[in-house]
C-alpha cells in the first residue's frame, strides 16, 4: 500500500534529485566539452546555468507544495464556512498559518455540532420515554372500565334468565364505567390543549361559594355516605369559571378518594383551601404529584391517570397563581391557591 511522504521527506527527496541531476549534468559537460573551450568565461556561464537550474527546480517544488496546501485550505474554508479570520499562531509560511486558523475554526464548529447533536438526541430520548409513560398510563386507566363493561355485557348476553333487578344493576355498572371512560378522555383532550397552547381563558366575574356548593352536592351523590363542608362567605373572583370548576372538582375528589373523614372547603378572603385528614403524601412526593403521569404505590395513590393535579397546576398557572400543598403522612393534606 502506497503511503504519501511527509512535507520534509518530499522536499528532501526533491533536493537530492536536483543535486544528483546537476552533478551529473556538470560531469557530462566537463567530459564532453573540448579543453580549448574551457575558459574562465565557460566556468562562470556553467555556474550561472547551474544556479538558474537549481532555483527553477526549487521554485517548482515550492509551487507544488503551495498548490497542495491551497487545496487543503480551500477544503477547510468550505467546511467551516468562515473566511478572512485571523489566527494567533505563527508559522514560517502563510499557508500553514491559514490552515491552522481553518483547522481551529473547523474543530470549534465540529464540537458545537456534536454538542447540539447530543442535546437533540437526549431530547428525542426524553420525548420517547414520556410518550411511553403516557401510553402506559392511558392503558392502565382504560383497562379496568373496559374490562368491567365487557364482563357485564357478556354476562347479560349469555344469561337470559338474570333477574330484572340484577340486570338493571349490571346496566348501571356499564353506564358508570362508560362515564369514567368519557371523563378520562376529557382529561386527555384538556391536557392536549394545554400542551399545544390552544386553551384560552374565558374570563368572567362569579362567586366561588355557590360553585363550590354545586360541586360538593354532585360529588356527594357519587361518593355515598361522604360529607363535604363548604366554609366561608362569598368569594367573588374574575376567572375562567369552567376551568375553576375543574380545579375545585379535582381537588375535592382527590380529598374524597384518600380520606374517610369530612372534606372541608374553606373560602377565605383571597384564598381557597381544600382540607382532608386522609393518608397524606410523603415529603419526597409532594413536588412530584403535580407532574403529568406521575404515579406511586404509596397508599394506592391514584392521581387519575397522573393528570388530575397536573391539570390543576396548569389551570392555576394560566390564572397566574400556583397550587400550594401541605401534607403529612397518615394525617392528611391541604391544597390551597390564591385567587
Amino acid at each position: 500500500m502506497y503511503n504519501r511522504p511527509t512535507l520534509s521527506e518530499y522536499v528532501l527527496a526533491r533536493l537530492i534529485t536536483i543535486v544528483i541531476f546537476i552533478t551529473t549534468l556538470f560531469a557530462l559537460i566537463l567530459f564532453l566539452v573540448p579543453e580549448e573551450y574551457k575558459s574562465t568565461f565557460f566556468y562562470i556561464a556553467l555556474f550561472m546555468a547551474s544556479q538558474i537550474l537549481l532555483l527553477g527546480s526549487v521554485y517548482y517544488a515550492t509551487t507544488r507544495v503551495s498548490k497542495e496546501l491551497k487545496n487543503v485550505e480551500n477544503y477547510l474554508s468550505e467546511s467551516s464556512h468562515i473566511i478572512n479570520e485571523n489566527g494567533s499562531a505563527r508559522f514560517f509560511a502563510k499557508e500553514f498559518e491559514s490552515i491552522n486558523v481553518k483547522l481551529i475554526q473547523t474543530l470549534r464548529i465540529m464540537k458545537k455540532r456534536e454538542k447540539e447533536k447530543r442535546k437533540y438526541t437526549a431530547k428525542i430520548k426524553l420525548k420517547n420515554r414520556q410518550r411511553s409513560d403516557m401510553l402506559s398510563a392511558i392503558a392502565h386507566e382504560f383497562r379496568n372500565p373496559i374490562s368491567a363493561i365487557m364482563g357485564y355485557s357478556q354476562t347479560l348476553t349469555e344469561d337470559e334468565e338474570i333477574p330484572m333487578n340484577l340486570r338493571l344493576k349490571f346496566l348501571g355498572k356499564i353506564y358508570n364505567n362508560g362515564e369514567k371512560i368519557e371523563e378520562l378522555l376529557s382529561r386527555l383532550l384538556l391536557w392536549n390543549r394545554f400542551e399545544s397552547g390552544e386553551q384560552k381563558l374565558q374570563m368572567s366575574k362569579f362567586d366561588m361559594k355557590p360553585l363550590a356548593h354545586e360541586i360538593a352536592m354532585n360529588l356527594e351523590d357519587k361518593y355515598k355516605k361522604r360529607e363535604i363542608v363548604v366554609i366561608g362567605t362569598s368569594l367573588v373572583i374574575k376567572a375562567d369559571k369552567a376551568l375553576m370548576e375543574i380545579v375545585l372538582k379535582n381537588l375535592i375528589e382527590n380529598a374524597l378518594k384518600y380520606s374517610d373523614e369530612v372534606v372541608k372547603v374553606e373560602l377565605l378572603e383571597n384564598e381557597v383551601r381544600i382540607i382532608d385528614s386522609g393518608v397524606g403524601i410523603s415529603e419526597a412526593n409532594i413536588e412530584k404529584v403535580t407532574k403529568k403521569f406521575f404515579r406511586t404505590d404509596e397508599h394506592s395513590w391514584d392521581n387519575s391517570m397522573g393528570l388530575g393535579l397536573a391539570i390543576v397546576k396548569q389551570i392555576l398557572k394560566l390564572h397566574e397563581t400556583t397550587l400550594k400543598i401541605e401534607s403529612q403522612e397518615d394525617k392528611g393534606s391541604t391544597f390551597s391557591f390564591v385567587v
